[in-house]
């Protein structure tokens, strides 16, 4: 079972949260999310993430399993489940734990998910390699072994080359790489260290004894012909540097620091990736609410190479990236896209996830919602529960006007649709706030959402009516849109496809 945030922390830290609700760094709120490795694929950036748990074992590093997010305006996020966990590598690596950085990318149709995990028996860990047919899984373990193992051999960073060659980097203190073969869970040849102690390649040492600047975290892409080797570097506390060559194996020239320490973690882990003509680098902090060294989260900031290819030092800011597109609220939108939250839980996997540990007090942020001149008048969300609750919409802050209210009662635990007018249009760009009302520690789970520019109620004759009923005053049809009879003194909705009258 997954830790859940732990509520008494969130009361803890009421007072900082006013401030945090309006950042954007970091961007995923109902868990800590270390060692981001994105990966762009089509119109969609990919987030593949190491996991700190809630609670951690000993004060150390406590890491069962590796999630997935992706996004397509760099604003609002979806949680696609958690793909990987120490059980997919049973045959060789250690349950339950370590289960620590990694990278995935995607070769003539398949995924591959490079990870770092113990290895059963032994002190030392292993780079296992999990395949899927797509980025949320299923994934399995073709090899049943670590592809590589040893001391220091941690944080994989892959890539492949413009005539179709693939190179797997890893270390901690040291640097090796492999030439993997085409079915990328293989390499052809011995590994080939580097000499991560030449300054000119790796920078000044970090201190008199000559130990490297090169710590580990390597990150390697290719960019307008020039390769470059991102990794942090300068012992513990570390920061984010990187080194250029002209082929993929260098040799390498030392260009300089990118981010300083990172905040509230004595650990910095990300990459640069280039999405819609925009260059972000990911990193972690420790800046959640309870987070810190063995916490961490996931960060994203936006900046532009100089003329000459080279990165500039970048700032550490809370607000974040600016959106790239606005989100369409008449189409159907998943509840566990989510810009910034507080309290809620994602949960599912790649059959269908869905937000869940709903309380009163809860929110959910989603960022640049263009409702259009007309607007919004009406409002549907797929919930199940065995409880009751309310659903607020708000626009602008979670403080606002509610502008519709979604009574929610008993499903008996099956998915259903639920629909309420709103009390006046919701025009233009919003950021929409969903925050909830009810009593006990799961009032719901919320699977979708969507918006319509009509209030929702269909025109039916009195013959298509049947046994007049009354239901608690609530009425619903299978959409979750009203139904009204041509007699005006009557209304039918429908509850699990019975027609219920309204007199």
């Amino acid at each position: 079972m997954k830790g859940r945030m732990n509520r008494n922390l969130l009361t803890c830290v009421a007072s900082l949260m006013v401030t945090f609700a309006w950042a954007q760094n970091p961007i995923i709120c109902d868990r800590y999310t270390p060692d981001p490795a994105p990966y762009v694929h089509g119109d969609t950036l990919y987030l593949f993430v190491d996991h700190d748990e809630d609670e951690t074992i000993n004060g150390y590093f406590t890491m069962k399993d590796w999630l997935l997010y992706s996004t397509v305006d760099m604003v609002n996020w979806t949680y696609r489940g958690t793909p990987l966990t120490s059980a997919t590598f049973s045959a060789w690596a250690k349950l339950d734990n370590d289960c620590w950085a990694s990278q995935c990318i995607e070769r003539n149709g398949k995924w591959y998910w490079y990870v770092t995990a113990t290895i059963k028996g032994e002190a030392y860990p292993g780079i296992g390699v999990a395949v899927a047919n797509s980025p949320a899984g299923p994934y399995k373990d073709p090899i049943r072994k670590p592809l590589v193992k040893g001391w220091f051999k941690i944080d994989p960073t892959v890539m492949i080359d413009d005539n179709g060659q693939a190179y797997l980097y890893y270390g901690n203190n040291n640097l090796w790489y492999v030439k993997l073969n085409k079915n990328m869970t293989s390499f052809t040849g011995s590994e080939i260290s580097v000499n991560v102690k030449n300054e000119t390649a790796f920078g000044p040492h970090k201190n008199e004894k000559g130990d490297p600047n090169f710590e580990e975290a390597s990150w390697i892409y290719k960019r307008n012909g020039k390769y470059y080797l991102e990794y942090a570097a300068g012992g513990v506390p570390e920061h984010w540097a990187y080194s250029t060559a002209d082929k993929a194996t260098g040799p390498w020239t030392y260009q300089g620091k990118i981010l300083k320490e990172a905040e509230g973690s004595f650990t910095i882990h990300g990459g640069s990736v280039e999405f819609r003509g925009h260059h972000y680098l990911f990193y972690h902090n420790g800046k959640l609410p309870g987070g810190g060294g063995y916490k961490r989260s996931t960060c994203i900031e936006e900046y532009t190479p100089n003329e000459d290819g080279t990165i500039p030092a970048i700032k550490f800011t809370t607000k974040g990236v600016a959106p790239l597109q606005t989100m369409n609220p008449y189409e159907l939108q998943e509840a566990e896209t989510i810009n910034q939250s507080q309290g809620v839980r994602c949960e599912g996997d790649y059959e269908g996830c869905y937000v869940t540990n709903i309380s009163a007090g809860d929110y959910i942020k989603v960022r640049n919602v263009d409702f259009g001149e007309t607007g919004a008048q009406s409002f549907t969300a797929r919930v199940r529960t065995e409880s009751t609750g309310t659903l607020n919409i708000r626009v602008g802050s979670k403080s606002s006007i509610v502008k519709g209210k979604l009574t929610i009662e008993s499903t008996n635990g099956e998915w259903a649709d639920v629909t309420c007018e709103l009390s006046s249009a919701i025009t233009g760009v919003r950021d929409l706030f969903f925050t909830f009302q009810g009593k006990g520690s799961s009032l719901f789970d919320f699977d979708s959402w969507h918006f319509d520019q009509t209030d929702g109620i269909t025109e039916l004759t009195s013959d298509e009516a049947t046994t007049p009923r009354l239901l608690n005053g609530k009425y619903f049809d299978l959409s979750g849109r009203s139904i009204r009879l041509s007699a005006p003194s009557q209304v039918i909705r429908i509850i699990n496809g019975r027609k219920i009258i309204i007199r």
